[in-house]
């Protein structure tokens, strides 16, 4: 987070907030329960002395100004808010500054992927990927992949997909046996329905599920979709059934809510590819504060590791990831 540390040990910023929700403590006392993000991360924050009358318009999709004291809470950190207000004029802050976005522009994102797509000499896979990311292009431009963890970021979405399919690129120049093509089109469909799944706000900040992304999620919205638009443009049941399995199975495990595991070779490859960025991005997320030399609070996504931060990587390109 990008907090300023007063002489006190204080810290305060400006940041976003992202889900606001009033509890009582066991004696029942109410308290709001905060996440609060800025371009540089999230953290979560409790304003204990909370009073109905005083703090009642603190709501998600706001920015305010907060100081308060940031302690370690079962691994994590966690801030103390003592004082909290909205943001005036005067404070020439924008959402911009305090929402997390990926390193590059959402339109030059989606226009790399459509050249490698219209590229495609297979009819079939290409029509069937232009009509689905054409259907969603508008919110494709924002949309994070995630609430938290991985790629939680405005246009997170657009980032992991051309991630996967620049590795997926480098992949199959080393083994030009696999079927590209179909694991290009995997690697772009894979998490599409994620569009049905989040709630998300014009700012790019998912604030939870929806009863679709709850009740169905998005490996299997995403098969559904493809099956609706494959019929429609014509795509064969063999091609829709390949892609509909790679959507289905590309969490690999049950355990991780695939329907099933990866039965072909290029359902595999999405799956490891999948897993491989997701853990880059959140191996890098986790030591982008720490000093060289030190670890990481513990990392719920990677099995309550604490990451060490070796300071050998090339900090200021790994910074770009969230900015």
């Amino acid at each position: 987070m990008n907090f300023k540390i007063s002489s006190n040990g204080a810290s305060e910023g400006f940041c976003f907030v992202k889900s606001a929700e009033r509890r009582t403590t066991a004696k029942g006392a109410p308290f709001l329960d905060i996440l609060l993000t800025d371009s540089a991360g999230e953290i979560s924050a409790k304003l204990w002395d909370y009073k109905e009358d005083s703090h009642s318009w603190i709501a998600p999709n706001i920015i305010v100004k907060v100081r308060g004291v940031i302690s370690e809470y079962n691994g994590s950190d966690q801030m103390r808010i003592e004082k909290i207000r909205l943001i005036t004029d005067r404070d020439n802050v924008s959402f911009e500054d305090v929402i997390p976005s990926a390193h590059y522009e959402g339109r030059d994102m989606l226009d790399e992927i459509y050249g490698i797509v219209k590229s495609f000499k297979n009819d079939e896979l290409r029509r069937l990927v232009l009509d689905i990311i054409g259907i969603y292009e508008d919110r494709l431009l924002y949309w994070p992949a995630a609430i938290r963890l991985h790629h939680a970021v405005r246009g997170g979405l657009l980032l992991h997909i051309l991630s996967i399919l620049r590795l997926a690129q480098r992949v199959c120049e080393i083994y030009p046996f696999i079927d590209s093509e179909l694991l290009f089109s995997g690697a772009i469909l894979h998490d599409i329905a994620k569009i049905e799944e989040l709630e998300v706000t014009d700012t790019g900040v998912a604030t939870g599920h929806t009863t679709d992304g709850a009740l169905i999620g998005h490996l299997a919205r995403g098969a559904i979709i493809i099956e609706s638009r494959g019929s429609a443009v014509g795509v064969s049941k063999e091609t829709r059934m390949l892609l509909e399995h790679m959507l289905l199975s590309h969490h690999g495990e049950p355990d991780f809510g695939s329907a099933t595991r990866p039965m072909f070779l290029e359902a595999q490859i999405l799956s490891e590819l999948d897993m491989l960025d997701a853990h880059i991005y959140e191996f890098s997320l986790a030591v982008s504060g720490v000093e060289s030399g030190g670890f990481s609070s513990r990392q719920w996504a990677l099995d309550n590791r604490r990451i060490y931060n070796h300071g050998r990587s090339d900090t200021e390109a790994q910074a770009k990831l969230f900015d």
